[in-house]
């Protein structure tokens, strides 16, 4: 009898201290989520949607510095390193060629591609504004594309917006990503503990555009920090400088019969020396001003000097459009920015976004299985969308020209051939041999990796992209 109140109250017990499951939640992201972390996202609702700490902002900073943040890089944290990566963006310069490169890119035309409902989805058709601009704030890709500019890494997740049947994503900040090489997986170190990173699950969105292995290596961190400490020096070395010897020492000259009495009022006169102060001097007596004939102010100016310019040709890629040098053209982000730099960025978040990001947006119901639409910049710059457009025009000429030119003698032009020689686009055409095809090609697509098991039904159709 004791036997069976003793497991009856356990029962109660275990019953009460038991966790509830929290509610499902509509949303798209919600749904592509694993089921573990259901109870983890009613947490972040009631914390107001933040997980990432409070930044720890350090305002003094050495070279030595920059070595202990290598070496805790080295050793998967990225703690040290995204504190530095933080202080170098007060500097107005690199503040300046930073937002250039990443805010003009993430606002330059987007071109979509994949199903025309997809791709409707995304852009917008008959009058209706497109979703990407809301799922993805151009602020948020800015500050993604920087992170991975300067650290080769980036992290976002998506947050579900109360009221919205859409998600929208957030960047996070990249101080607080640890890498554990005996895994092979990233972590974010939040709030709520250790979160581990799965890109494309449809929460996390790992950008990577330093390279797959160690990407903080091949970031412009170090180079740019080494510049930033050194210019920030030589800053305080400067004010210090002026504090001191830019106001030069007033010199009061007594004769030499003065008494006691007389040189110490006509040095208190001297001291009083206020703005627009005159002086009657009778001979022997003089006022003058002793000033500071070093030099050595300008070797601070030269630090600084030569630090902006390392911001700029590590931002830039070079310094003649940015200074205004000769060579100085429009005045936007193709005549500021390496054209190199800027294809090279928008590849890397084009392709982050079309692999872990625009896949698992599309709501489920609307969109059937397998429905797809990826993302792309169009960062030819203008003079280079003009000279295709007259080669085009040049092309349609020429083809007018050999039409008649051979009809006279009996013969006709091979206008295929033409249009795949001067690459022409033809409707239907996949191929590029200006012939339409009668059925598009299927992309294959890449095995999706092995999750853990409470992740892998969300997985089985995500592509995934490290």
């Amino acid at each position: 009898m004791r036997g069976r109140i003793r497991r009856a109250m356990a029962a109660a017990v275990a019953e009460l201290v038991a966790p509830r499951a929290a509610p499902p939640v509509s949303s798209p992201i919600a749904s592509a989520r694993p089921a573990a972390r259901s109870i983890e996202a009613h947490r972040r609702r009631r914390r107001g949607k933040r997980i990432a700490p409070l930044p720890v902002n350090v305002t003094r900073w050495y070279q030595r510095d920059v070595e202990d943040a290598q070496h805790q890089a080295s050793q998967g944290d990225l703690a040290r390193a995204g504190q530095l990566y933080r202080a170098l963006r007060r500097d107005g310069v690199v503040q300046g060629l930073l937002g250039t490169r990443t805010g003009g890119l993430v606002r330059l035309p987007k071109r979509f591609a994949g199903d025309p409902e997809a791709v409707a989805f995304f852009e917008g058709a008959e009058g209706r504004e497109g979703t990407f601009n809301a799922i993805f704030p151009a602020s948020e890709l800015a500050m993604l594309d920087a992170d991975g500019v300067v650290l080769g890494v980036g992290v976002g997740e998506f947050v579900d917006v109360e009221g919205s049947p859409l998600p929208v994503f957030c960047r996070l900040d990249p101080e607080y990503l640890i890498y554990r090489a005996h895994e092979d997986r990233w972590y974010y170190r939040s709030l709520e503990g250790l979160l581990p990173i799965t890109p494309g699950d449809g929460r996390w969105v790992l950008y990577t555009p330093g390279g797959r292995q160690e990407p903080w290596n091949n970031g412009l961190l170090w180079a740019l920090a080494r510049a930033y400490i050194s210019k920030e020096h030589a800053f305080f070395l400067r004010e210090n400088w002026n504090s001191k010897l830019a106001n030069p020492a007033r010199v009061a000259v007594a004769p030499q019969g003065a008494s006691q009495e007389q040189k110490e009022s006509w040095f208190q006169k001297v001291m009083a020396w206020g703005v627009n102060t005159v002086f009657g001097l009778t001979p022997g007596y003089d006022a003058k001003l002793l000033e500071s004939n070093g030099r050595g102010y300008e070797s601070f100016r030269q630090t600084i000097e030569d630090s902006n310019q390392e911001f700029m040709i590590s931002i830039a890629g070079q310094i003649v459009t940015v200074t205004g040098g000769a060579g100085f053209a429009n005045a936007n982000i193709h005549a500021t920015i390496r054209a190199d730099l800027i294809q090279g960025d928008a590849e890397a978040l084009a392709a982050t976004l079309n692999t872990q990001a625009l896949p698992v947006v599309l709501p489920e119901g609307r969109f059937p299985r397998g429905v797809r639409a990826t993302v792309a910049w169009d960062t030819r710059p203008p003079a280079n969308l003009k000279s295709e457009a007259e080669s085009l025009s040049a092309a349609a000429k020429a083809m007018d020209d050999c039409a008649a030119a051979l009809q006279r003698h009996g013969l006709q032009v091979d206008a295929r051939s033409l249009a795949a020689r001067f690459a022409i686009p033809v409707a239907g055409d996949m191929d590029g041999d200006a012939k339409p095809d009668t059925k598009t090609p299927q992309l294959a697509r890449a095995p999706a990796r092995s999750l853990p098991a409470a992740s892998t039904e969300a997985q089985e159709e995500l592509p995934y992209a490290a």
